[in-house]
């Protein structure tokens, strides 16, 4: 007997039984049948450790420890969604695609929208390579020994399928298994889970694979990236995506027009309470790739797909009190605290209130019923009074004129919405907030280091601003509250490892009022370092791209005060990354320095991904849209027909690959 092909047949065999089970859900063999067929395969395993396969049935039992969860770059960055409220907001979103397209011809993939955690699975040759959770889009964390033990995942795919790929999906906990494992944690006196989504989230995380593999996860997909697939439009995607092992929901439907994408909203608006899972909208997206190719994406989010949000569940409660928050930049947030109530499957205790324009446009007063709702079911906000049950001692409520934490007097703009405390240097919640901003995983990402910790560092005066991280030692944290020798060294060494950061990041972590991710990208690419940024000029800043006046004033200012001026040497003085490192590139050149291309279309020689990185490579800038200020558009098949218009009327010089080629090579 062939003890190897014994051994394959019997994996193959179990493979396509939990493919029944867990995707087809038409079991055909009994529970004791299956768990007889892996006991004699693990069996046959433990006797012959040479023909040992990592994607084995027997791999889903778990019993890996992982301690830190490495974090792994996306190879394509996984973006977020648009959100919609209105069928409104549709039609106006149709309307931006139909400018950009022309008035061809479109079809809409729908599915619904799953509420669980968002994954990213490479697969190589067929098998589960990798799983990475969404992260901040452009990295996550390393999860696959977790990942593989859910099996309604595949660990190894059936038919043709492309040499490498990501499928993206969401991790989702059934209400039936999330209800039988809260009853088992009752049972045992144990406070049980406040609702499936976090269950499943946390579950991603959690140490001991043998745990996860412990809970009923599911995983749906839907989404295919790669290169050199020869997928044409989504549907089709999903469809093969199926016919690999997948399990991806069947709700999903082609729709001809937004009449027919609004009758499956109204639909599954109604049906959704009686689905397994949680969900709490539709996505709607482009169907066909080409013209998804073409729509491209915003600096967030892609322009060809859109999330229709299911409204919102709504309660009523009792307003005990009004509190009030001050933000890192010194923003006040009156915060609403009430009489706890369930909402969308979670405790509400406390609610925004926005600003005092809000508290006054709706008349809140303390003691007030409020109605309740969860804006995009994630942040708990109130719409509105119950005038009927208002108490006859009501009075009318007072904004605040001087800050809850410093005393400092608010001030209020003209044109903000906000008020602020101006005492930025000695207000404790603005130099709490800032440090915590720096160390955040978007910024700096100093692990062994959270938001409590900074609060307890600054409340020791151990820190008063950023720049004290890279002060600390071991001895000065350890007599702190819950710190011990090994998270004190993690601390140090964690500060430390953030002096690799680039400087894209760094830029974004000092906390410039109006400096985001995408915005610090830009100054960071075009100044190339902190000094050349500290003396550009207003006009300077405003002429760089997608930088307007609000911006450019705003980095003015910063570098204005003479504080943020010391402690930004004082970073240069410890090492942080205050410079561009730019990658080394023997192929770049500086021929196309001052063009912008517009790219459309199908290309033979390159993907647009590798065209765009050529334009960039030789000083070229990519431009989103078509405009006054675009140089050359390079045209592939199926072009936009918009795109072609515009470009005529502009004049602007239409080329061919070939002639981009001839460029960049001559």
């Amino acid at each position: 007997m062939d003890i190897q092909n014994t051994i394959q047949d019997l994996r193959d065999e179990l493979n396509q039984h939990n493919h029944n089970y867990y995707v087809l859900d038409t079991p055909t063999i009994s529970d004791f049948e299956f768990d007889q067929k892996l006991k004699q395969l693990q069996e046959l395993e433990n006797q012959h450790p040479e023909f040992y396969d990592d994607n084995s049935p027997t791999q889903r039992v778990g019993g890996t420890i992982t301690k830190n969860f490495n974090t792994v770059v996306h190879d394509y960055r996984m973006y977020s969604l648009e959100n919609s409220y209105s069928k409104e907001d549709l039609i106006d979103w149709e309307n931006r695609i139909q400018k950009v397209l022309g008035n061809v011809s479109l079809q809409y993939t729908c599915e619904l929208k799953y509420d669980g955690a968002s994954i990213s699975i490479t697969y190589e040759n067929g098998k589960l390579n990798r799983a990475v959770t969404r992260g901040d889009g452009f990295q996550g964390d390393d999860v696959t020994n977790n990942i593989k033990t859910i099996k309604s995942i595949p660990l190894k795919l059936k038919g043709k399928y492309p040499e490498r790929f990501d499928i993206r999906g969401e991790i989702i906990l059934p209400f039936e298994g999330f209800e039988k494992m809260n009853q088992e944690l009752i049972e045992i006196g144990e406070t049980p889970y406040s609702n499936p989504r976090n269950t499943a989230s946390g579950s991603l995380k959690l140490q001991d694979s043998s745990e996860v593999a412990k809970r009923p996860l599911e995983c749906l997909l839907y989404f295919i990236v790669g290169n050199n697939l020869t997928i044409e439009s989504q549907y089709e995607g999903l469809e093969t995506a199926r016919n690999w092992g997948f399990k991806v929901p069947k709700e999903a439907k082609l729709a001809n027009n937004l009449q027919e994408v609004f009758d499956y909203i109204n639909y599954w608006d109604t049906h959704r309470h009686h689905l397994p899972y949680e969900t709490d909208g539709v996505v709607i997206k482009v169907n066909d790739f080409h013209q998804q190719d073409e729509l491209g994406y915003t600096a967030k989010s892609p322009r060809w797909a859109m999330a229709y949000k299911f409204k919102a569940e709504q309660v009523s409660t009792v307003l005990n009190s009004i509190s009030y928050q001050v933000g890192r930049t010194g923003s006040i947030t009156p915060v609403a605290n009430l009489q706890p109530v369930q909402l969308a499957g979670t405790i509400v205790k406390r609610a925004s209130l926005h600003n005092a324009d809000q508290i006054e446009k709706l008349d809140i007063r303390i003691g007030d019923t409020v109605f309740v709702e969860k804006g995009g079911e994630i942040i708990p906000k109130i719409i509105g009074v119950d005038l009927t049950k208002r108490p006859t001692n009501s009075e009318r409520t007072i904004y605040i004129t001087h800050c809850p934490e410093c005393n400092s007097e608010l001030i209020r703009t003209e044109g903000e919405a906000n008020h602020y405390c101006q005492n930025f240097y000695g207000c404790p919640p603005q130099i709490i907030g800032r440090i915590q901003h720096y160390i955040s995983r978007k910024a700096m990402d100093i692990e062994g280091l959270g938001g409590e910790t900074v609060a307890l560092l600054f409340n020791n005066g151990l820190v008063n601003d950023y720049a004290d991280l890279y002060e600390l030692t071991v001895e000065q944290i350890l007599p702190l509250e819950r710190m011990a020798q090994k998270s004190a060294e993690n601390l140090v060494n964690g500060v430390h490892k953030s002096k690799e950061i680039p400087f894209e990041r760094v830029l974004y972590a000092i906390g410039i009022r109006y400096v985001g991710e995408t915005v610090a990208k830009k100054l960071a690419k075009h100044y190339k370092s902190i000094i050349a940024l500290q003396k550009a000029p207003l006009m300077d800043l405003i002429l760089v791209d997608e930088i307007g006046e609000k911006i450019a004033q705003s980095v003015i200012e910063f570098f204005e005060n003479q504080e943020n001026v010391k402690i930004i040497e004082r970073l240069k003085q410890f090492g942080v990354q205050l410079e561009l490192v730019e990658k080394f590139n023997p192929n770049a050149t500086e021929k196309l320095a001052g063009k912008t291309f517009v790219v459309s279309g199908v290309f033979e020689k390159f993907s647009r991904d590798d065209l765009k990185k050529a334009i960039e490579d030789n000083g070229g800038k990519v431009g989103s849209s078509i405009s006054a200020k675009t140089d050359f558009v390079i045209a592939g098949d199926n072009m936009g027909p918009a795109k072609l218009e515009k470009a005529n009327q502009l004049k602007i010089a239409i080329i061919s690959e070939n002639d981009f080629l001839e460029m960049i090579t001559n």
